[in-house]
């Protein structure tokens, strides 16, 4: 079964505590690169996180961004800076004295100065660092994976759709190239065999060594394990398409092998019609390279 690497995902879930949003894109990358973005109450929550989505997806860059929206945000602690207020008192008692202020510190000075009052978020009673929302947030992040693997399955249709096709041509490719090739080794023998004939008008020659040498000339140009192999590495990609494993990278090595094969091939046969189908191959492998980029 072939996934893309490429899809979008969101959903939202809610309880009695809160409302969690999900979000998550996946793209093109060659390993697997995850990233997230959490608020900081489920710190906690980030490596059960990144193995859930290790456990769906084997390849792309994954970002998953999670919000959390309380519906009965927790009450700041107010703490004094006693010091910082102690110091403005006698500050201001000076000033009095010198007939520069008048009037008290009040607490509504105090609210007005920064320094004065210092507000933190409760972040350890927070309802949002509880196991319940902990396992609300996964629950959501898991179906979200599960809506991504689903949309990915479905574009990985598609683009098996395709590789299949040129998986297809490249096997009648192959045999069209076999089918060539061993007509321009005939064609190179004959033409082998005449020049020898009319050099041999000439020149003594033993006609068995002759025969040997065209025989061997002519063999340079096989290219049957050449052809054998293309058409292994063919049955090979058939075998990936059909497992459940990822296989996007096995691809990228398969291409790698048929493009040598096919390089080899245009090096040793011969004949016109080799050349043109050896541009057509290799055409064909370079689509499929580009497709095979989308494939986990």
């Amino acid at each position: 079964m072939l996934r893309s690497m490429t899809g979008f995902a969101s959903l939202t879930r809610e309880d009695q505590r809160a409302t969690v949003g999900v979000t998550i894109r996946a793209v093109n990358h060659r390993y697997l690169d995850v990233q997230l973005r959490l608020p900081q109450s489920l710190a906690a929550s980030e490596a059960a996180l990144r193995a859930l989505l290790q456990r769906h997806v084997a390849r792309g860059r994954i970002e998953l961004s999670v919000s959390v929206q309380l519906r009965e945000p927790p009450a700041p602690d107010v703490e004094l800076h006693a010091e910082f207020v102690r110091r403005l008192g006698d500050a201001i008692e000076r000033a009095r004295q010198e007939g520069l202020v008048t009037g008290h510190l009040t607490p509504g000075d105090l609210v007005r100065i920064p320094q004065a009052l210092v507000f933190k978020e409760r972040a350890a009673e927070a309802p949002e660092a509880t196991g319940d929302l902990a396992r609300l947030v996964e629950s959501a992040v898991e179906e979200t994976v599960c809506a991504l693997d689903q949309m990915r399955q479905h574009e990985g249709e598609h683009l098996r759709a395709d590789l299949d096709g040129r998986r297809d041509v490249l096997a009648t490719t192959i045999e069209g190239l076999a089918a060539a090739a061993a007509g321009g080794r005939a064609d190179l023998e004959a033409r082998l065999a005449e020049r020898v004939r009319e050099l041999a008008r000439d020149l003594p020659a033993d006609p068995a060594a002759i025969a040997q040498e065209i025989v061997r000339t002519a063999g340079r140009s096989d290219i049957s394990e050449e052809v054998t192999r293309f058409r292994a590495h063919l049955a090979h990609w058939t075998a990936l398409t059909e497992s459940a494993e990822p296989c996007g990278r096995k691809f990228d090595f398969l291409l790698q092998e048929m493009n040598r094969e096919i390089n080899t091939i245009g090096s040793k046969a011969d004949g016109l019609a080799v050349t043109e189908i050896i541009v057509n191959a290799k055409a064909e492998l370079e689509k499929m390279k580009e497709q095979v980029q989308n494939v986990e």
